[in-house]
């Protein structure tokens, strides 16, 4: 599985070609779980809308909440690196870049289980 995804929805259709899709809800829903941040996704909520929420939820967590967005990104093990390398604009901005590494950094987790557990 290639990991040098470009943005969200290519990294959504690799997970749903790889048959990961439903691992990464499951594993988002669990990681703001940790975070305790409570989210209620369906396992049927589509590529698009997953991407929606996530957005508007970040974006929420900077504004409102920053506390708990900094231990989500701790939770879900963002690298620093990644971090610095954004390019910050607005919030809005900055909400779509930071969902897009959580989904890489959940999407990684979810494929080295998938990998691994056999």
């Amino acid at each position: 599985m290639k990991m040098d995804f470009l943005n969200s929805t290519e990294l959504l259709q690799n997970a749903i070609d790889t048959k990961l899709y439903n691992k990464l809800i499951l594993q988002l829903k669990k990681d703001f779980g940790l975070a305790n941040i409570p989210i209620h996704l369906s396992e049927n909520i589509s590529p698009l809308e997953l991407k929606t929420f996530l957005h508007e939820k970040i974006y929420y967590l900077i504004l409102e909440k920053f506390t708990e967005y900094l231990n989500l990104l701790y939770v879900v093990d963002v690298p620093e690196k990644a971090f610095k390398q954004l390019e910050v604009t607005d919030v809005v901005e900055v909400s779509e870049q930071v969902s897009f590494l959580i989904l890489k950094r959940v999407i990684q987790k979810v494929w080295f289980r998938e990998k691994y557990s056999s």
